[in-house]
């Protein structure tokens, strides 16, 4: 059984700091292969995923790490000891780039030849893909049989119909012979029916294991923070089950950034962290992780993750509370919702001056669900979380007021299966800006340049009635408790009226940075 990665670095662009061996503020092209080697030799990080989806990746990495680094990797072997995986474009979902996940798959017979050549021996470097937005077994098994039947079998075609033309006399074998698919769940129904999709993915496949990867960041966003918490619970759970009926071990992946809406791992929130999510078997290290706090805290929480996970083990929760957790996610994902369909337009303005960290493409999300009022486009879960922070109306506390809807039920499952919600709240809760909430809703010149613009009439007041809620339902006052926090709240102030005065927006970008440090991510 080969070693399961409890740590994946990943290229999320959340970081406010540029890291000290970048040129520039926006991290592409080659320095990503190095910041690669850094994450492995450096950090400790056990596992690299390499972007495909919304980005131009290098397919020459693992060439470039060999030749680049051969002490290093003639030591630490690339596909036993360190791993790099692919995550690729669903074409299921992202129309525009559905031939990139060709390119991808092409080239991974390539990068095996170079590992075998490197260590004299047959050691695939890539032989795990991710595939984003999975929703079905069938997405899953279109990619593992393309690769079996065209990109594996290449090998046996011949040219001009001679025998001794074929590919395999040309250009040599083509491996691995195949591939396995790690199905990235990030809307509601698939993380809620994960025992489906990966059942009917195994039986077909029938693998010696299975990882799934569980997003954090996009259902938080779609959802709520609460619900996409729960909704991981759920879908924990049901592996567990999944891998007793099958008898196929299973390995949780869950990608969290460090803000509490996106995953809340940080140095300092380690300990409830592994409690939080005990079974997962590998988490994200993501950029803010890696850069906006100090490295020597950095490396120590990759050590100690890299030494605990493995030994954690999966939750079973019996299905009347499955039911329970479901019923309440539901309850607040409706009021959740509610607030972002409203905040929307102020969301989408602000995030128009979040820096970037990353080279991107256009992202196809999964926010638009259909309302009265029309279909609602956002921008990506770490802008949506930076735009809202950085006007300190953080994105934890919205449609809270769904809390008194839960029955005692549903809020003593929510209390036993997610037992840090309220220290995650109390955490967001200190970022809130009372003076911005208040201004929106009394003062006659914001209200005339920010509140009628942005259509924030109603939803000042929600939001107002939500952070109420959470007081009464936790005894914890919200607003700032220290001078950084105070500092946070002036910063958020600021960045409210250069929004309103400053029409170049290079205030508003400075702001959002200077916010940013304070609380160590951008979004």
């Amino acid at each position: 059984m080969r070693m399961i990665p409890a740590t994946m670095s990943t290229q999320h662009p959340d970081n406010v700091a540029r890291p000290s061996w970048a040129l520039h503020d926006v991290i592409a092209g080659e320095i990503e292969i190095e910041e690669t080697f850094l994450a492995f030799s450096e950090l400790g990080c056990q596992e690299q995923m390499w972007d495909w989806e919304g980005k131009d990746a290098d397919p020459n990495v693992v060439r470039k790490l060999l030749t680049g680094h051969p002490e290093f990797f003639t030591s630490h072997k690339l596909g036993r000891d360190f791993f790099l995986t692919y995550r690729v474009a669903n074409p299921s979902v992202e129309k525009t780039e559905q031939k990139a996940l060709i390119e991808a798959l092409a080239s991974i017979p390539r990068s095996y030849d170079l590992t075998s050549s490197f260590y004299s021996e047959d050691i695939p470097p890539i032989f795990e893909v991710i595939l984003p937005m999975t929703t079905s077994a069938t997405e899953l098994l279109r990619v593992s049989s393309y690769y079996d039947r065209i990109v594996a079998n290449l090998e046996g075609m011949t040219i001009d119909g001679e025998m001794d033309n074929s590919l395999l006399n040309w250009v040599g074998e083509f491996k691995p012979k195949e591939i396995e698919l790690i199905p990235l769940l990030e809307n509601f129904e698939s993380l809620l029916h994960v025992d489906r999709i990966v059942d009917g993915y195994v039986k077909r496949r029938k693998p010696a294991y299975m990882r799934v990867f569980l997003a954090r960041s996009d259902p938080a966003e779609n959802y709520g923070m609460i619900t996409a918490v729960l909704l991981a619970k759920i879908a924990l759970s049901k592996l567990q089950e999944l891998s007793i009926s099958t008898q196929i071990p299973m390995f949780p992946i869950i990608g969290v950034g460090s803000l509490p809406f996106r995953g809340n791992l940080t140095p300092l929130n380690l300990t409830n962290f592994i409690e939080e999510y005990a079974g997962v078997r590998t988490v994200t290290i993501q950029s803010a992780l890696k850069y906006d706090f100090e490295a020597d805290s950095t490396k120590a929480l990759v050590q100690t993750l890299n030494s605990k996970l493995p030994k954690g083990q999966l939750p079973s929760i019996p299905q009347t509370q499955i039911n329970l957790l479901e019923q309440g996610a539901r309850k607040l994902t409706s009021g959740y919702q509610m607030r972002v369909e409203r905040l929307a337009d102020l969301v989408n303005a602000i995030a128009l001056y979040v820096p970037r960290r990353r080279e991107r493409k256009l992202h196809i999300g999964l926010f638009g669900y259909e309302r009265e009022l029309g279909n609602v486009t956002l921008p990506r879960a770490i802008n949506f979380a930076a735009a809202l922070y950085s006007i300190g109306i953080p994105p934890e506390i919205l449609g809270l007021q769904a809390l008194s809807k839960l029955t005692e039920e549903e809020f003593d499952a929510l209390n036993s299966y997610y037992p840090h919600w309220k220290s995650d709240m109390e955490w967001a809760g200190n970022y809130v800006c009372w003076e911005n909430l208040n201004m929106m809703a009394d003062d006659s010149e914001i209200i005339g340049k920010i509140t009628k613009p942005y259509n924030l009439s109603t939803v000042i007041p929600e939001i107002l009635g939500d952070i109420e809620a959470f007081e009464q339902h936790t005894g914890v006052r919200v607003g700032p408790r220290t001078l950084s926090h105070r500092k946070h709240q002036n910063i958020a102030n600021n960045t409210l009226i250069a929004l309103m005065e400053d029409t170049s927006g290079t205030d508003v970008t400075r702001y959002i940075i200077e916010s940013g440090r304070l609380r160590y991510s951008l979004g």
